[in-house]
């Protein structure tokens, strides 16, 4: 490990922790934190933006895009990709050193999730129409590369979740994909978007599958907020567009038919008996999860990227780009 960011409310204490390391090995403070693991941060008293648009920049400049014409959206909608379809590239490296670098910048552009992860599917295989749909991913970022998360410094200290499902959308498989995210406040902290393990026969199944996934998460994350000694206010709102899967959640009878998901209605019927979530129905309109299961056209995608809370630019356009100039100008003095 060569970096490390040390955070607290406590100067002093901070402080001493610096010293005690750097008695311990050769290190070296570079003051507030402005750029780490290829995310810039620029901060404000209204709060934090988080980006990387120096990353996306060195991925289009190493693929030839960077005079490319932007697009809209990521990927065209109902595009269904298949391991069968076009021919297989003679060279799959360049495709698979794309993905590798797309699948990076995930972590600060939930935007692009769903995509990558159908991208990720073929890399054992990539034929033309896989690279033709990361190219077309290309064009995308050349159109936001400065687009990133908002930490608000005011926002309330308490979760909120959405999850969802795309039953059968694996048209090689017929697997479903889940996909969940989880707000703190009104800024998105956690997101997934994942292809099933299983084929599933009715939609209630996949919907209560991710409905457990996105459970999980939240119990992972309300116990990392009390160890951080934030108190969130409790249950945690789980909303979910099936009525099906709200049922079964509510109903403590098992029946032939959810035999086959029972544990996850013990996971499930167990959170909501402590209190930890509150299953709630919202109508498929308002459901922002639909973004990571799948893939709309340019009026549909930008309604639900908005709701996500994704921005172009921070609460500064100028303090972001002074924190990318200014880690330029290390990197320069460290090739010297």
């Amino acid at each position: 490990m060569d970096d490390i960011v040390i955070t607290g409310s406590n100067p002093t204490l901070s402080q001493d922790i610096k010293t005690h390391i750097g008695s311990q090995f050769h290190t070296k403070d570079t003051g507030p934190l402005k750029y780490f693991l290829g995310i810039v941060m620029a901060h404000s008293k209204k709060g934090l933006y988080l980006c990387q648009r120096k990353y996306t920049l060195d991925i289009l400049r190493d693929s030839g895009f960077t005079s490319t014409r932007p697009a809209d959206f990521p990927m065209e909608q109902n595009l269904m990709l298949s391991d069968s379809n076009g021919t297989i590239l003679s060279d799959p490296s360049p495709y698979c050193r794309l993905v590798g670098c797309l699948i990076y910048l995930t972590v600060i552009r939930p935007d692009i999730v769903h995509v990558v992860n159908i991208l990720s599917q073929f890399m054992h295989q990539p034929c033309q129409p896989h690279l033709d749909a990361a190219h077309h991913l290309l064009h995308y970022l050349k159109g936001t590369p400065s687009q990133g998360i908002y930490l608000h410094a005011m926002s309330a200290l308490h979760l909120t979740a959405f999850c969802d499902s795309d039953w059968a959308s694996c048209s090689m498989t017929r697997r479903s994909t889940t996909g969940y995210c989880i707000f703190l406040g009104s800024s998105p902290v956690s997101w997934k978007t994942k292809k099933q393990t299983t084929v599933s026969r009715s939609s209630s199944e996949v919907e209560y599958h991710a409905m457990a996934v996105a459970t999980c998460e939240i119990t992972w994350l309300s116990y990392l907020l009390k160890d951080l000694g934030v108190q969130s206010s409790l249950p945690v709102p789980l909303h979910c567009d099936n009525q099906a899967a709200l049922h079964i959640a509510a109903n403590p009878v098992f029946y032939e038919h959810t035999e086959h998901i029972e544990i996850d209605c013990h996971v499930v019927r167990e959170k909501v008996f402590q209190g930890l979530i509150a299953p709630t129905k919202i109508d498929s309109a308002d459901q922002v999860t639909d973004l990571f299961t799948k893939s709309f056209g340019r009026p549909q995608f930008l309604q639900l990227k908005s709701k996500l809370g994704i921005r172009g630019s921070g609460p500064s356009c100028s303090t972001l780009r002074r924190s990318i100039s200014c880690h330029i100008q290390i990197e320069l003095i460290f090739l010297i």
